[in-house]
């Protein structure tokens, strides 16, 4: 199994060749400030299974947090692509519109962070949803 994926201009570009160890959208206030105010839809990939093959994406970590969340993105054109958190050693979490399909997993399995959902986001029917991170 081979999917790709890449940045809005092109400049970055990845590729998975492992399938995923989540599924989900997350409601939390940080990924509405990187999503433009919508729910963060991504799939978590095993890092051994994820590399980036065209260009090099810039990163973030906050310095004021105790556990932050490192932020790659494409330093041409903005587009987030990868999140790495310290709840999820080992894992890149693939933000899904970067995929070439972004449907080629199918529909999210659960929903996170449901606390800080806003009254326009959507949860489909069937989908698991916690107000953080279960179990």
């Amino acid at each position: 199994m081979m999917h790709t994926g890449h940045c809005y201009c092109g400049a970055i570009r990845y590729e998975i060749s492992a399938a995923p160890v989540i599924n989900a959208q997350c409601h939390c206030r940080e990924c509405q400030y990187f999503s433009g105010g919508n729910p963060n839809v991504f799939v978590g990939i095993p890092e051994t299974g994820f590399r980036y093959v065209v260009g090099e994406p810039k990163r973030f970590t906050r310095s004021d947090l105790n556990s932050p969340v490192t932020r790659e993105f494409c330093g041409e054109c903005g587009t987030q692509l990868v999140s790495r958190s310290p709840a999820l050693p080992g894992v890149a979490i693939l933000k899904r519109g970067t995929l070439d399909d972004p449907a080629v997993f199918g529909n999210p399995q659960l929903a996170i962070f449901t606390c800080d959902r806003q009254p326009w986001h959507h949860v489909a029917d069937g989908v698991r949803s916690f107000e953080r991170v279960p179990d």
